[in-house]
C-alpha cells in the first residue's frame, strides 16, 4: 500500500512558533496537523526564537516569494556586556567588557538614531547565506570566518520597550533582510559595552501580525484545524503580489 501523500488544501496560517523549534519543524508539524500535501513558509526564524510564520498551503505556496520582500516588527532582548559568536544566547562568548556596570537609558537613547533609517550592515557568519554553494554557518562551525559585503538595510523604527542597567528590550520595525543578532551587536558596540540577543520574537510579516497567529500546542490539539487557515480571497489588501497571484491561482 502506497503512502498517504495528504490533502490538496489552500489557505494560508499565521502560526505562532514556539521556542528551540525549527521553522521548518514548525511547518512541517503544522502541515500534519492540516494533513495537507504542500506547504511552505514565507521567512525563516531562528530556532530559539518565537513568533510569527506565515505558513502557506496547496497553491498559496506561490506567494511564499514576494513575501520574503515585506517589512517586518520584532522584539529583541539585549543582554549587555558580552558579546557571542553567533550574536545570541546558543554561541559562545567571545568578548566581554571589563568592569561593565550597566547603562543609563540617556546612553541608549543617544546611540539608537544612528541605526535608523538605511544603514549598512555586514551579514553575520552563523547564518544561512551561502558562499561555493555551503551556508556560511557551515564554515563557521569550522572555525572559518569569510569576509562579507556590506548589505543596505532599513531600520523604520526602533521604539524601546524596558531598559535595565544590563539588558534592554527593542521593538525593531525593519526591512527584508536585516539581521536582529547584527543589529544587537552594533548597538551593543556603539554603547561601549558588547551586546548580544537573548530572546527574539517576531510580532509582524507584512500585513500580519501576531494578534491573529495561533499557537502549534493548539492548531494540533483542534479537530478541525483546517478552520484557521485564511483563503486566498480573504488576505490583506495592499501587497500587490499577492493579487495578482490571486488571479493566477484561484
Amino acid at each position: 500500500m502506497g503512502r498517504r501523500k495528504g490533502l490538496d488544501i489552500t489557505g494560508v496560517l499565521l502560526l505562532d512558533k514556539p521556542v528551540d523549534l525549527s521553522s521548518n519543524h514548525a511547518l512541517q508539524r503544522a502541515r500534519r496537523a492540516m494533513d495537507a500535501k504542500k506547504a511552505g513558509h514565507t521567512g525563516t526564524l531562528d530556532p530559539f526564537a518565537t513568533g510569527l510564520l506565515v505558513c502557506c498551503f496547496g497553491k498559496a505556496t506561490k506567494i511564499c516569494g514576494p513575501m520574503l520582500n515585506v517589512d517586518k516588527k520584532y522584539i529583541a532582548t539585549l543582554q549587555l556586556g558580552s558579546e557571542t559568536d553567533s550574536g545570541d544566547l546558543t554561541g559562545a562568548v567571545v568578548q566581554e567588557a571589563a568592569g561593565f556596570t550597566g547603562i543609563t537609558a540617556e546612553q541608549l537613547n543617544k546611540v539608537l538614531p544612528d541605526f535608523l533609517g538605511e544603514i549598512q550592515q555586514i551579514p553575520p557568519m552563523y547564518s544561512a547565506l551561502k558562499r561555493d554553494g555551503r551556508p556560511l554557518y557551515e564554515y563557521a562551525r569550522q572555525g572559518i570566518e569569510l569576509e562579507r559585503e556590506p548589505r543596505t538595510i532599513t531600520i523604520y523604527e526602533i521604539n524601546v520597550l524596558r531598559v535595565q542597567p544590563e539588558m534592554v528590550e527593542l521593538e525593531v520595525f525593519c526591512s527584508k533582510g536585516t539581521y536582529i543578532r547584527t543589529l544587537a551587536q552594533d548597538i551593543g558596540r556603539a554603547l561601549g559595552c558588547f551586546a548580544h540577543l537573548i530572546a527574539l520574537r517576531r510580532t509582524a510579516v507584512g500585513p500580519f501580525t501576531i494578534d491573529d497567529a495561533i499557537d502549534l500546542a493548539s492548531l494540533q490539539s483542534m479537530e478541525s484545524p483546517v478552520d484557521t487557515l485564511r483563503a486566498l480571497d480573504e488576505l490583506p489588501d495592499g501587497l500587490v503580489p499577492l493579487k495578482l497571484l490571486q488571479k493566477e491561482i484561484l
